[in-house]
């Protein structure tokens, strides 16, 4: 099965708990703090693999979570980095924030990287919070939060010439005569339900080929495979349309053309633009005289065309050598502007260090990012450690905020999961 779009959501490692050790040894008086910090949490990464075809295994598989960093110990030990996790997708492959709906990479080359999810910063460790005032820290920094997003995987194959046509026009077999793909071939519609490549060898060069199955009238708006597969003729560079020429479907040959191009242009401006030459297949079944009027006609619209019988590989030859040349007088295309996402770090959000208020049926609560790290730092056992955490909270504002939404002496506050009692001092 081909399957060339997926939603996966993703979450980094949490950065490990810095520790709060003293050391306690023979003979060492006063021996110190020696907590170690704790290690980064795990990354997340996207990386191309050429050896991929399809996104099939996100089908199964849609949640992805990299290890955690451990906490740091006593005796100055730092906790150990988690493990990032990569996952491995198909070569053009489009990553996409689901939120924003920004590009977060293109994976156009084999072995390109994206760090979707940075893991947290590892938490320092209490001899990291020693000076000549606080000889003896007794509290630690909590680690980093994990990130955690959904993003949307888009396959768009990467080739150099796109078959394009109506089902069971000989596209298949054109591809399966150009190249080494071994394409199914039988005389019904839709035998291709999944886009083929091949690689043409030409000279001492080479170029990759593409079957883009699916096309019928209406193609631009669902019918037929058509939606699923025009997006993977955005990346091709030129076109070849194989027309069947002997009308053996009934059809009339120049009306298969301008339909079909009315579809890509349908779709997508950039594919009506895109250089093209026609392949006039099936000569074998066809009249001179049919062909000869074929030929008139689409060189009237400004296409070069080339007469072929696929099967028995006429004019296949000077059908490739063709494409060859344009390829060769075709400059690659820029990507067109997209809104690219930009990814920060939890510090850098502004939303990140708000703690926010609200009144609740046992008292009030109060919440935050920075806050509930503030919280996760805070020695209970310790004054000073907390007195940082009530002076962090008094001055983000959410005391006055409290006291204008009825605080009084006595009133529990709670924060995360723990209460306090409200004092005016």
């Amino acid at each position: 099965m081909f399957v060339d779009k997926a939603t996966i959501h993703i979450r980094s490692g949490k950065g490990g708990n810095g520790s709060v050790s003293f050391r306690r040894e023979p003979y060492v008086p006063q021996g110190g703090p020696d907590g170690g910090n704790g290690g980064k949490g795990g990354d997340i990464i996207i990386e191309a693999d050429r050896n991929l075809r399809t996104l099939m295994d996100f089908r199964y598989k849609r949640k992805y979570e990299a290890e955690s960093g451990e906490d740091g110990r006593g005796k100055q030990q730092f906790g150990k980095d988690g493990a990032d996790l990569i996952i491995k997708v198909p070569v053009g492959t489009v990553v996409r924030d689901t939120e924003s709906n920004a590009v977060m990479a293109d994976l156009k080359e084999d072995g390109q990287r994206l760090i979707a999810a940075r893991g947290g910063r590892g938490g320092k460790g209490n001899v990291m919070f020693k000076n000549s005032v606080r000889q003896a820290p007794n509290f630690a920094e909590a680690g980093g939060f994990a990130k955690e997003r959904t993003v949307e995987l888009e396959l768009k194959l990467i080739a150099d010439v796109g078959l394009v046509g109506y089902p069971n026009v000989g596209k298949s077999t054109l591809l399966s005569v150009s190249t080494s793909a071994n394409p199914k071939i039988a005389n019904y519609h839709f035998t291709t339900i999944t886009p083929n490549l091949g690689v043409v060898s030409m000279y001492d060069s080479s170029f990759v080929m593409a079957d883009i199955p699916g096309l019928i009238e209406g193609a631009s708006d669902g019918l037929g495979l058509g939606l699923d597969f025009l997006k993977h003729i955005e990346r091709t560079r030129i076109i070849i349309h194989v027309v069947d020429v002997s009308g053996s479907e009934g059809r009339d040959p120049k009306e298969d053309l301008e339909k079909i191009n009315a579809e890509l242009a349908s779709y997508s401006e950039k594919l009506a633009k895109k250089p093209q030459i026609v392949c006039a297949n099936k000569m074998d079944m066809c009249s001179p005289e049919d062909y000869e009027e074929f030929k008139a006609y689409a060189e009237s619209k400004g296409y070069a065309v080339y007469p072929c019988s696929a099967p028995i590989h006429e004019g296949v030859d000077e059908l490739l050598r063709a494409a060859y040349k344009l390829l060769q007088e075709t400059a690659e295309e820029e990507e067109p502007e997209e809104a690219w996402f930009e990814d920060t770090k939890p510090e850098d959000d502004p939303d990140y260090r708000n703690v926010y208020v609200e009144r609740t049926k046992n008292g009030f609560r109060a919440w935050g990012k920075q806050l509930e790290k503030i919280f996760n730092s805070t020695n209970f056992n310790d004054a000073g450690s907390l007195r940082y955490l009530y002076r962090y909270i008094e001055e983000s504002g959410a005391i006055d905020r409290m006291l204008e939404m009825g605080l009084q002496e006595g009133d529990t506050i709670t924060v995360i999961d723990y209460d306090f009692e409200y004092f005016d001092e």
